[in-house]
């Protein structure tokens, strides 16, 4: 299907190009969303009459974007999951997700606005693309921990994810050290038992004798 773009969409074009793309994404999104309008003969022509309109309107709210940007600065906002010992959630943290922290911070944003290229899955530090306009993103962090103790010591730098598996590790070498102190422990109660039996056979043959 070939629309005209009325904004700029990322990887397909700049306003007023002409784009061809699968129907279901113009009827699901572009089109309902006034992303785009039909490329018709008609809405060519209207296109051309009010791009001068349009492109004011856009360059206005670039500009309120980029200092909502200023004004945002580096945000973190803490999301509190439970998770294994090794960090993986129990679930994930989606768009959606996200969108409520932020809004909950201060800050409306919808799920639309939020850009992951797969839902979060593990705890730790997460960078976030959250699209303010077509031609504006910002950058937040997604401190995601089991609690609030977690999430400062993820916020002070520190890897919860690799302390797990140091743990994790530490246990198992301390098993592996364990199971070889019995094994050695056994190997010397049947060398002590070999020699008691040993001994016993030498002094009933003492006897007998």
């Amino acid at each position: 299907m070939e629309l005209i773009l009325l904004e700029r969409i990322a990887k397909l074009g700049q306003m007023g190009d002409i784009v061809s793309v699968r129907a279901g994404y113009a009827r699901n999104f572009l089109l309902p969303q006034g992303k785009a309008i039909r490329a018709s003969e008609a809405n060519k022509k209207r296109f051309e009459s009010e791009r001068a309109q349009l492109e004011a309107r856009n360059l206005e709210a670039k500009t309120e974007a980029e200092a909502l940007k200023e004004t945002i600065g580096s945000k973190t906002v803490i999301i509190i999951r439970a998770a294994s010992e090794t960090g993986q959630l129990y679930g994930s943290v989606s768009p959606r997700d996200l969108a409520d922290a932020l809004t909950a911070d201060g800050v409306s944003f919808n799920r639309n606005q939020i850009s992951l290229e797969r839902p979060i899955k593990t705890i730790g530090m997460h960078d976030v693309t959250v699209i303010l306009h077509p031609e504006v993103e910002l950058t937040v962090t997604a401190n995601v921990a089991r609690s609030q103790d977690e999430a400062e010591r993820q916020a002070a730098g520190e890897d919860l994810t690799q302390t797990e598996r140091d743990e994790a590790f530490e246990f198992e070498e301390d098993l592996e050290l364990d199971e070889e102190l019995l094994e050695e422990i056994e190997g010397e109660e049947a060398a002590d038992d070999a020699a008691e039996e040993i001994a016993e056979e030498d002094a009933a043959e003492e006897e007998d004798k």
